[in-house]
């Protein structure tokens, strides 16, 4: 069980007031779930505070690169800052060959489901050519199979509210640099500069010869979400499990 210093505290890192009601937060339940790769950069690093350190400038790159998309979907003037400009720069070059429509109202929007009892806040509502669906999008290295569970509680979510909603959408913007000996990848975001091998084998000594960074930006659809909801439904009744004690103080079972 996690320590928190009071119920207050509790309520404030685990969820969010909906209408007066307390519902735990859709990111903190999926957080019950392994994640064998995290575990294993703090086992690298050369102290747990440089790996807080790196963790917490990786996030305030993802929280830019989150708000700038926003500002261009909704049609808004933005200046990009020069540190995320490749990556903006690959999905400006996405929506020029994809045609996704969203406004004011359906951006960083609050749900909850009152029968299942958690909040969550989306991305993004989009029409992605014609059709509407859930858009989430991440900064992440890789598009990861943990986003499934994340957005299959949007859609349940959002279903019986928006009936015409059919599909659900991970829209991954990051930035590299490759190399041109061996086609290793560097990726410096938040600092870590991690190297990911190429087709060839890694170059000697690790003498790369890298490019300028460049954007990543890719979507994927994941229309099937139904069996994806069933999992994020246990990952609740473990993450319940774990923090009963402190629900139970706060009143959530009733």
């Amino acid at each position: 069980m996690a320590y928190f210093k009071n119920e207050e505290v509790f309520k404030e890192s685990c969820g969010y007031d909906v209408n007066g009601i307390w519902y735990p937060r859709v990111t903190k339940i999926i957080d019950i779930k392994s994640k064998p790769a995290l575990y294993k950069f703090y086992g690298d690093s050369s102290s747990y505070e440089s790996a807080v350190k790196m963790t917490e400038n990786s996030a305030e790159e993802g929280t830019l690169i989150h708000e700038t998309v926003e500002k261009i979907l909704l049609g808004e003037n933005v200046e990009v800052p020069e540190k995320i400009k490749p990556s903006i720069d690959a999905f400006i070059d996405l929506l020029e060959k994809t045609d996704i429509l969203t406004e004011k109202g359906m951006t960083e929007r609050r749900i909850a489901h009152p029968i299942y009892k958690y909040a969550g806040t989306i991305d993004a509502m989009a029409s992605i050519n014609g059709r509407l669906g859930v858009l989430d999008v991440k900064t992440s290295q890789s598009i990861y199979r943990d986003y499934n569970l994340q957005t299959s509680a949007y859609m349940e979510a959002l279903i019986s509210e928006v009936p015409t909603l059919e599909t659900r959408w991970i829209l991954r913007i990051d930035q590299t640099k490759k190399c041109f000996r061996c086609g290793a990848t560097l990726r410096p975001k938040g600092g870590r500069n991690k190297i990911r091998k190429g087709i060839e084998p890694l170059c000697i000594n690790d003498d790369h010869e890298w490019s300028d960074l460049t954007g990543v930006a890719e979507l994927q659809e994941f229309p099937f979400w139904k069996t994806d909801f069933q999992a994020f439904l246990a990952a609740k009744k473990l993450w319940e499990w774990e923090n009963s004690y402190w629900l139970r103080k706060i009143g959530y079972y009733k």
